[in-house]
């Protein structure tokens, strides 16, 4: 699933190409995704002019005159500019058109979501219960101290728990932990301010490196002028489970949190 870094960088390719110029033509191919792509959705976008692209945990805002147009890449789906028309593949679902450019929406699995709202964004049923965002200045060690006081869940669901912190997938939440030195088991509430520090740099460390990597390619992720990140090629312990740590020289170990795999060196990780 593309996660926050792989949805960042996706704005930041599209926002130059699009922001500023006026939608033409709408074309929905396949309106059943995640939830089905309203009906109206050509004719409510025909002749909006996109102001700019933002980004709200792993949504994409269009922000256009008169509403928001809310993308979510589901597990599998990329969005790509294209210069030119060219015949769309199977799985893609969606067009929208500014002249002869083109911003289309691929998504194999359809569990992405296009949904058009005309309130505030930040009001939306699916934006208004999300956590903080760990690449703002609000991120800091103090915050983390406070809202890991009681809770006895461990630190790794924790960091992946959207209502409190957005966007910090396995992965990232993997490769946040080691930078910390913290078991991924360490109950959350345990955490002293010091180490709630080094966590909250740790994780703004390990988003910016996927950031200047070009994110993760696992599956189907590429940006939108269609290059791949190499972030997984840097890993420490995601996807490296029985090699030798990259540090210490232990074996990386494989644990189930969650019903996901979380990898750790327990020679570094305390």
């Amino acid at each position: 699933m593309p996660e926050l870094p792989e949805v960042e960088i996706t704005r930041r390719s599209i926002e130059p190409r699009i922001a500023g110029r006026t939608i033409t033509c709408v074309t929905v191919r396949d309106p059943r995704l995640r939830w089905p792509v309203p009906a109206r959705l050509p004719r409510l976008l025909a002749g909006r002019t996109v102001q700019r692209v933002a980004r709200r945990a792993k949504y994409l805002l269009l922000e256009c005159d008169g509403g928001t147009l809310i993308l979510h890449l589901g597990m599998s789906g990329s969005l790509r500019i294209l210069e030119r028309q060219q015949d769309p593949g199977r799985h893609d679902h969606l067009d929208i058109a500014f002249g002869s450019r083109l911003l289309r929406l691929r998504d194999p699995r359809r569990f992405g979501s296009v949904l058009w709202h005309t309130g505030g964004p930040a009001q939306h049923r699916l934006l208004r219960g999300l956590g903080v965002e760990p690449l703002e200045e609000a991120f800091c060690g103090d915050l983390v101290y406070r809202l890991t006081r009681g809770r006895q869940t461990a630190i790794k669901p924790f960091l992946m728990n959207q209502a409190i912190v957005v966007g910090v997938g396995n992965i990232y939440a993997s490769e946040s932990l080691f930078g910390a030195r913290i078991d991924p088991r360490t109950r959350a509430g345990t955490l002293a301010r010091t180490r709630c520090e080094r966590l909250a740099a740790a994780v703004k460390g390990t988003l910016n490196r996927a950031l200047a990597a070009g994110g993760s390619t696992l599956r189907d992720f590429a940006a939108a002028d269609g290059r791949q990140g190499y972030f997984q090629l840097e890993t420490f312990v995601y996807g490296r489970a029985g090699e030798p740590c990259r540090v210490c020289g232990g074996a990386v170990r494989e644990i189930r949190q969650g019903q996901r795999s979380t990898c750790f060196c327990p020679g570094c990780q305390r």
